[in-house]
């Protein structure tokens, strides 16, 4: 039986349009598969180096399990499993080196390679370069956006001008790392840091909770131990654990532990019931005090979330975790009124309500005004041990 003349007509026409739509799909792909083949040329034909090689900034503990975990290996089996996990995370530990390598890479194993519903995977388990420019600022550069597979490929920047430069790369802040390289061009030089930079031997030392991890920030540079390490030229040690930094007296005695503090920063109200402010607080920060007495320490209240503006018991009970942290503080001044110093919420993600990506855990704008209030501070009382 003939097929009639209009099923032919539009049949015809399909297949026109068929062949056009797979041309403009082989057009559009080809820059990425060329793309791709280019990357791919240029990570084969990188050097790798072990990142160990060169100087890790912003660590606390020499003993840990691994060279990017972050409390002292003896605490496994003294501490909640979720408080171990996120010590596993090599939150704010990054690598200073010096290269005149003209493409700059890297490529390391994720210990978990998870994903989170609230926080770019950028921030999770990227990483990020950043250059030290002539006049001393660090410039950043690009970031690692991670993929599938646990090991993790990355071209940061190529065409460089062939001069020795220092550079730093920011570790994942969420997320572990098993091994870390640092890619350069076959015949380039890359060697342990020329710059002090950030200065050998000074310390600050965070401890809190999420929100100090770095939760959530885009990328792991903007997290505000590595702002505030960057603006203040100050290693900045990260003791931030999600879900915990509960005032737990094992991890006091392990902070007096760490060499070089110059000021404690400690912030865990978020985490911290209103019963654990009142119970906790004093020893907890005793405990540093005595073992470092002429040492300034800085308590940070809690954040007053948005929306506790609306819910009628958060709007009352979050004041009174901040009074309960408060009065412990005025006893500690009480006992000594030198080197003890307490910031309040108001104004910790900016002015106007927009600083949090869930209405709790920060988002860039909320860092960098986190961020700015404790350098505020930190300035004025740090005043010698940051000339």
């Amino acid at each position: 039986m003939p097929v009639p003349k209009t099923i032919r007509i539009f049949a015809t026409q399909f297949n026109r349009i068929l062949a056009i739509m797979k041309r403009c799909i082989s057009l559009l792909a080809f820059p990425l598969l060329l793309g791709w083949g280019v990357a791919s040329a240029q990570e084969t034909s990188l050097r790798y180096v072990d990142a160990l090689q060169f100087r890790l900034i912003n660590k606390g503990f020499a003993d840990t399990q691994t060279p990017f975990t972050r409390i002292p290996a003896y605490l496994k089996d003294s501490v909640r499993p979720d408080l171990w996990s996120r010590s596993e995370c090599s939150t704010g530990i990054a690598v200073r080196f010096a290269t005149d390598s003209k493409t700059i890479g890297a490529r390391y194993s994720l210990l978990w390679n998870f994903h989170m519903m609230h926080m770019a995977d950028t921030g999770t388990k990227g990483t990020d370069l950043y250059r030290l420019s002539d006049d001393g600022t660090w410039q950043y550069v690009n970031t690692a956006r991670p993929v599938k597979d646990s090991i993790q490929h990355k071209i940061y920047v190529s065409n460089l001008d062939g001069k020795m430069h220092e550079y730093m790369i920011y570790l994942p802040l969420y997320d572990g790392i098993r091994w870390f390289e640092i890619g350069v061009d076959s015949t380039a030089a890359i060697t342990w840091p020329q710059v002090d930079k950030p200065r050998s031997g000074k310390k600050i030392v965070f401890y809190g909770t999420s929100i100090m991890q770095g939760g959530c920030a885009t990328r792991t540079g903007m997290a505000a131990t590595c702002m505030i390490q960057r603006d203040l030229n100050v290693e900045c040690v990260n003791l931030g654990f999600s879900g915990e930094g509960k005032q737990d007296p094992c991890m006091a005695r392990a902070i007096n532990r760490i060499d070089n503090v110059i000021c404690y920063v400690i912030d865990p109200v978020p985490n911290c019931t209103k019963d654990m402010c009142d119970t906790l607080t004093y020893d907890f920060v005793n405990t540093i005090r005595q073992a470092h007495p002429g040492v300034p320490i800085v308590m940070v209240e809690g954040l007053i979330y948005p929306y506790a503006k609306f819910d009628s018991f958060f709007r009352s009970y979050l004041p009174q975790k901040n009074e309960a942290f408060y009065r412990n503080y005025l006893r500690l001044k009480k006992d000594n009124p030198h080197n003890i110093y307490y910031v309040t919420a108001d104004g910790l993600t900016g002015q106007n309500e927009e600083g949090t990506v869930d209405g709790i855990h920060l988002t860039d704008i909320g860092f960098r005004a986190y961020a700015d209030k404790l350098e505020q501070l930190l300035q004025k009382i740090l005043k010698k041990q940051l000339k």
